[in-house]
């Protein structure tokens, strides 16, 4: 798996965390991926391809192990990236399951960033996705 693959490997990992990859879902997550380099420069055939590898593997290996085989690949700034997207991808239904928070709860710990990080994109992206017009008058 190169740097691409690892990358798409951990977003597909955070979508599929609840065990299921609905429509929604792998839509989501195509969306996040095309306007990022090489994603963007992919055709459909490409994409539909690299997602049909990657969840072969997620069959196989399932969540955790497609992000264990993924995070050796990505660079530090790679895996904070990452991190902020799967986060993204986990939040942007507003509805977040006990399976996927712990998976970026684990996620989180297994990313080896800087002490604090992890937490700190997690948090803003909680910010990101909080209604906060919901209450104002």
């Amino acid at each position: 798996m190169n740097s691409a693959e690892s990358f798409a490997a951990v977003c597909l990992a955070a979508v599929a965390s609840d065990g299921v990859l609905g429509r929604d879902e792998a839509r989501s997550l195509r969306i996040e991926l095309e306007f990022r380099t090489p994603f963007s420069s992919m055709d459909d055939r490409e994409m539909t391809n690299l997602f049909d590898r990657l969840l072969a593997l997620w069959r196989d290996q399932g969540s955790e192990g497609l992000v264990q085989s993924a995070l050796p690949q990505l660079t530090p700034p790679q895996r904070e990236t990452a991190l902020a997207v799967a986060t993204q991808l986990v939040r942007a239904d507003r509805v977040v399951e006990a399976e996927e928070l712990e998976f970026l709860q684990s996620l989180a710990r297994n990313l080896d960033l800087s002490p604090g990080k992890a937490e700190l994109i997690i948090e803003v992206m909680d910010i990101l996705h909080r209604d906060a017009l919901a209450t104002a008058n």
